[in-house]
Parts: C-alpha cells; structure tokens; sequence
C-alpha cells in the first residue's frame, strides 16, 4: 500500500498544483532534490574531482539501482544523458548492408525513425513497419510472419509518447529470441510506472529516461545492454573512458556497458537518477503500477461521460498516459486552460508519432499522465475542468 500522504509531503508542488504531466516531466520528490543538492553544495566546497572521489561509492551504486530495477546485471547498465543518446549508442553500434531489415512498429517515436531513415540512406537497409492488430497493438502473429534472414532489427516502443497503448513487449522478446534476432526496447514512457523485467521481456538492449515517470533529473538516462550481446558491439563513438588507448596504435574496448558512456558526465544529474530508482524501488514497483493504473482508468471513465471528448488511446490494457481529443477545441487551447486552472497537462503532436497520426488520420493529442503521487480528487478536477470547458 502506498503512504500517499508521504509522497505527497515528499512532492510540495501537489499542494498547488494538480500535475498531471509526468508523461513528459515528472515532479522529483525530496530525497532526489536533496542528493542533487548535497553534491553540487559539496562541489562548491572541494571542487567537482574531489567530491566525486568522496562520493565514489554513492555514484558506484548508481548502476546497482538501475540493475535492481531491470532485474539485470551492473555490469550490463551505461548511464548516459539521456534517453535518446542511450537508444542511439545501441541502434548506431549495430551494422547494417544493404537489404538487411529494420521490423519496427505502427506507433514508433520519431527519434527513433528518423534514425532508421538515416541508416537505410546511408546503408541500403530496409525499414519494414509491423502492422498493429485490432487493438491497436502491434500485431504478433504478423510480426512473426515477417521474420527471414534478412531481419538483423526488431526496434519498438514499448508505450508510446502519444497515449496509453502498452506494446506486447514480452511476446516480441520471445520472436526476437527464437529468431536470434537482436531486440531494441524503448521504454521512455514504461520505466517508473510498470515493473520492467528484462529477462521476463527478453530484450537485449533497453533505453529509458530518469526524468519521466522515474520522478528524476532531466538530463538523466540509461542503457541496458545484456551480456551476450555486449561482447559483439563497439560504440559509434569512444573515448580513452570507454575505450583505453592501451599502446601508440591501439585502444581496447571496456568489457562491461560503460563502453558506452564518456568520461565527463554530470554526477550530480546521476545522484538524483539514483535516489530517485531507489525511491520507486522502496515504494514497489507492483503497487505504482496497480495505482497508476487505476488512476489513468477512472481518468478515461470520466472523460466518456463528457460530450464530445474522444479517447485515443489504443491496446489491451492501456497504460498511465490517457490521450483524448474534443471537439471544437484545439489541444494547445485546452492546456492552457487547464493550466490557467491550476492543473497541468501536456499535448502530443502527430509527427512524434507520425505513422500511427496519419493511418488514425489524428490531430494534436491532449495527453494527461497522472502518477501515484496524484489523488482521485485531482482526476476528478481536471474531469469537472473539461466538463466545464465542453458546454462553452
């Protein structure tokens, strides 16, 4: 069960503001604050060489929480600036040729695709989109079906950024596996508000972000990496951090993930990272998930009831970002107004999602994530909001 009061004591922006933007950035509670300021107070004082030499086994720990919270190895976690750089540092150590194939999905995230189309200029490589099922998930059995030699790819986006669908990330695994197939997991929007296994998923890369549902830093972000694959990749790019220059012509390859970082890196960015993992951790993974659930879903219940709202989120069991549209209202319009109620939500373009945006021909999305930290009372507020809004 979670101490609500206590989250809320530990978020004193709650008391004036129902925010329900963590989707985008999510409020850092106090313990994670407090380490980012000890550390740039204690920098002030020793200069940035000695306080991380202080703090050695503090930033050391680092990798053991987000280990913790994967269920994976130290030695198997890069932590890098953000989320992007970590997908990039995996997807940009993989070599393509030409007619080698990239299987992604219908909702995948710009960042990504704009990746794949910059490979496939550079190398031939085909980018290949696997159709979604009714639901709106990404079809398995389809998936499967596409799977020949040529496959060298399966890059998804485990929750997309433009509503609540949650992609069968663990069904994909299983295809990925059997196929040897190396698997790509974006899971931006999923870290922090669902338990992530990655052994029960079967992924063998996974970029995430710390400022998101995680409740950390901006600038913060992590990359996992299994072992078995490890050994076979070299990083676009090194640095005598990831790669020590070990004679006049050679360098040799660290043996564990941090072969993807570099050597200057923000360790104040990366003490908050992991106060806020252990945060989540101490709380429990499986009670945020059934409250961020149960939340988004009385959220989705009210916005039903509204005349002329209609929500967008697709799949199974949508997860923690509700996406809705309403009529005669432009997005942005509806942000602001909320906003200027003291309530705070955000919007989706259609380009991050362009596939998915032009086959449901959508429009800009509002896009409202609550988290465990939010009460019923604040859904029902953003809910009496619209309500409000739809009878101008």
């Amino acid at each position: 069960m979670i101490d609500i009061d206590k989250m809320r004591a530990d978020t004193p922006a709650a008391s004036r503001l129902a925010y329900l933007h963590n989707a985008g950035a999510a409020l850092m509670p106090a313990p994670v604050v407090a380490a980012m300021k000890e550390h740039i107070d204690l920098e002030s004082e020793i200069g940035g060489y000695a306080a991380a030499d202080r703090e050695s086994d503090r930033l050391e720990a680092v990798y053991g929480s987000v280990a913790r919270l994967l269920n994976a190895a130290p030695d198997e976690i890069a932590l890098v600036e953000n989320a992007t750089v970590a997908w990039q540092m995996a997807f940009y150590s993989l070599p393509f040729r030409e007619g080698d194939r990239i299987l992604t999905a219908e909702a995948e995230y710009a960042a990504n695709y704009v990746a794949f189309l910059q490979v496939a200029k550079r190398t031939g490589a085909v980018i290949d989109v696997v159709p979604s099922d009714a639901t709106g998930e990404l079809d398995v059995g389809a998936l499967e079906r596409m799977i020949d030699e040529r496959v060298k790819l399966i890059a998804i986006t485990w929750v997309p950024t433009n509503g609540g669908l949650v992609n069968p990330a663990a069904a994909i695994g299983r295809i990925a596996r059997a196929h040897g197939i190396p698997y790509l997991l974006d899971a931006c929007q999923a870290v922090g508000q669902m338990a992530v296994d990655v052994e029960a998923i079967g992924c063998d890369m996974l970029s995430a972000t710390g400022r998101k549902f995680l409740r950390g830093p901006r600038g913060t972000g992590f990359l996992y990496v299994r072992r078995a694959l490890l050994q076979q990749l070299e990083p676009p790019m090194i640095d005598h951090f990831a790669a020590p220059w070990v004679s006049r012509d050679s360098y040799q390859l660290r043996d564990d993930a941090r072969r993807f970082e570099t050597w200057e890196n923000n360790y104040t960015a990366r003490l908050g990272l992991g106060a806020a993992v252990d945060y989540a951790l101490d709380i429990g993974m499986a009670s945020i998930a059934q409250r961020c659930r149960g939340l988004a879903e009385r959220l989705r219940t009210g916005l039903a009831a509204i005349p002329g709202v209609t929500i967008r989120d697709l799949g199974r069991r949508p997860g923690a970002i509700v996406s809705f549209t309403m009529d005669g209202h432009e997005a942005d319009t509806i942000v602001s107004s909320a906003a200027a109620a003291g309530i705070t939500i955000g919007a989706s373009d259609p380009a991050s999602t362009r596939i998915d945006a032009e086959a449901r021909s959508l429009p800009p999305l509002v896009r409202a994530s609550p988290h465990y930290y939010n009460t019923e009372a604040e859904i029902d507020r953003l809910i009496d909001h619209l309500a409000s809004v739809a009878r101008r």
